[in-house]
C-alpha cells in the first residue's frame, strides 16, 4: 500500500470546515488564526545571543470543529535541508481543544524534532490570548498572542525560574497572512 493511501483517510476525518456550534463566542479565541502565516522567529539565547529564522504556520478547524490544529514549521520547508541542526529546528504541532469546565482552552504542542512538549491553558486577557503552563523542569512558561490585527500578530514565549517573579524572554515570532498565489498555493 502506498504512502498516499495510508494517510488519504486522515486526511479526509481530521480537518473540519469550521467551528462546532457548541463552542459559541469561544471559537474567536483561535478561530481567527484559521489559515496560513509567515513567521520571522527570534530566539534569544541564554547567552545573549539571538538566532533569526523564516517559518510558516498552518492552521485549521480539525476534529468536528471542536479543535484548533496548527502545523508550526522553522525553517520553512523551503529553506530546509539534510543535516538541519536540532537548535531552532520546529516541524511540530499543536492541538487546542475547548474545555466546558474550565471554560479555557487546553493546549498541547508537541515538536518531534527535539522530543519537546507543552501543556498549557489558554484565554483571552483583553486582546490578547494568554497560554499558560509549565516547562518539563516544572518552571511557569508563558505563551502570548498579541499585536493582534488583521493579517498579522506577534507571539512570544516566557519562562520563569523563580515562581513567577521575572520572566525571561525566549523566543518571539513576527506573522503576517500568507497571501494565495494563482495556483493557490500559498506563498
Amino acid at each position: 500500500m502506498g504512502h498516499g493511501a495510508q494517510t488519504s483517510g486522515l486526511l479526509e476525518v481530521l480537518p473540519s470546515a469550521g467551528p462546532s456550534p457548541e463552542l459559541g463566542e469561544a471559537a474567536g479565541v483561535y478561530g481567527w488564526l484559521v489559515g496560513s502565516w509567515i513567521t520571522r522567529a527570534i530566539d534569544y539565547l541564554p547567552d545573549g545571543q539571538t538566532r533569526e529564522a523564516e517559518g510558516e504556520w498552518h492552521f485549521g478547524w480539525v476534529l468536528e470543529g471542536r479543535a484548533v490544529q496548527d502545523v508550526w514549521i522553522c525553517p520553512r520547508r523551503s529553506l530546509r535541508g539534510p543535516g538541519l541542526s536540532k537548535a531552532g529546528n520546529r516541524y511540530g504541532t499543536t492541538l487546542r481543544v475547548y474545555d466546558q469546565g474550565l471554560k479555557a482552552w487546553r493546549v498541547t504542542w508537541i515538536n518531534p524534532v527535539t522530543g519537546m512538549r507543552n501543556d498549557l491553558v489558554g484565554l483571552r486577557r483583553g486582546a490578547d490570548i494568554v497560554q499558560e503552563g509549565a516547562d518539563p523542569e516544572g518552571h511557569p512558561i508563558r505563551w502570548v498572542f498579541t499585536d493582534i490585527r488583521p493579517g498579522a500578530f506577534r507571539w512570544y514565549g516566557e519562562r520563569s525560574i523563580d515562581g513567577g517573579k521575572t520572566w525571561r524572554l525566549e523566543v518571539e515570532f513576527f506573522a503576517r497572512r500568507s497571501e494565495p498565489t494563482a495556483s493557490g498555493r500559498e506563498r
